[in-house]
């Protein structure tokens, strides 16, 4: 299965329909390299409050209301393109009214077929806990995509290991991440969650990124990272784990994931992280002590 992650430039479309063509163009660049799994990132709706002009565009919580009429059009856009491409895509996330001005950062998968599913972010960042307005998801969830199981974590989800631990324990052997970060250190921090899923659950992990300046969204700002694959560091595995990484101007990392391949590493491997975990329950570890020096 060949899987293709974005470095996303992110812009401002003048109207829906200047989104819709960008959307076009970058994923018939990912299906004409031959991706059956296109990953875009996280916050993506938030490029179309631009749409809105000012003072919508400048104020969040204006542009999370605003972008609610263009919902329906953004699912049926990423439904169309998702059937005309033979292609599942991971349309980044879209920040969904839930009712008594809540939202929830939602990542919708599409499949060829032109159905799809999606899962809510579960931890809140100190960026989202601040506008007061956000809250997170309460389910977990498992898709398949041409026989392999595969989940969601939306950035900050990354760096969590047990929701991921329950997600590879109900099969998942691929794990999708949009994200969206705005510092040298936030970039780093969901990389090295990253890396650390894929070892703990011999998974592969497909990171998508937002990138460039968009000065006139509050959210958008700033964005920095590279779009990357990731595999367990591993016998027949990249040793530092990374199987595709964008560069430069580089919008598109691709790499073909063989899922037998990783399969038959767990009889040959080096070490068993995902096969050890239950280690870490003994009983005897539940607790740390206090324990003093003897001399």
């Amino acid at each position: 299965m060949k899987v293709a992650v974005a470095k996303y430039p992110v812009g401002q479309p003048a109207d829906f329909a200047a989104f819709a063509d960008k959307q076009a163009v970058l994923l018939q660049q990912a299906a004409g390299a031959g991706a059956r799994v296109a990953v875009l990132p996280e916050y993506l709706s938030l490029e179309l409050a631009a749409t809105f002009g000012l003072p919508i565009l400048a104020d969040l919580q204006a542009s999370l209301a605003a972008i609610q009429q263009r919902h329906v059009d953004y699912l049926a856009l990423f439904a169309n393109l998702a059937r005309q491409l033979n292609l599942h895509v991971i349309a980044g996330s879209f920040l969904v009214a839930v009712g008594e001005g809540r939202y929830r950062n939602r990542s919708y998968w599409f499949t060829p077929e032109g159905s799809h599913g999606w899962q809510d972010k579960l931890q809140l960042t100190g960026f989202e806990k601040k506008t007061g307005v956000i809250e997170g998801g309460d389910a977990l969830k498992v898709f398949e995509a041409d026989g392999v199981r595969a989940a969601v974590a939306i950035c900050y989800d990354s760096e969590f290991p047990l929701p991921v631990r329950t997600q590879a324990e109900a099969g998942a052997r691929m794990l999708i991440v949009p994200s969206c970060t705005d510092t040298a250190a936030g970039a780093t921090r969901v990389q090295v969650g990253c890396l650390a899923r894929a070892l703990e659950n011999r998974m592969f992990v497909a990171q998508s990124v937002t990138s460039g300046l968009a000065e006139w969204s509050p959210a958008l700002d700033v964005n920095t990272g590279e779009a990357a694959i990731y595999a367990p560091m591993d016998v027949g595995l990249p040793a530092d784990g990374v199987l595709a990484r964008t560069g430069g101007g580089q919008v598109w990392a691709l790499a073909d994931l063989d899922f037998a391949a990783l399969e038959a590493s767990r009889a040959r491997a080096q070490v068993a992280n995902d096969r050890d975990w239950p280690g870490q329950s003994a009983p005897s570890l539940a607790r740390a002590r206090l324990e003093g020096f003897r001399s």
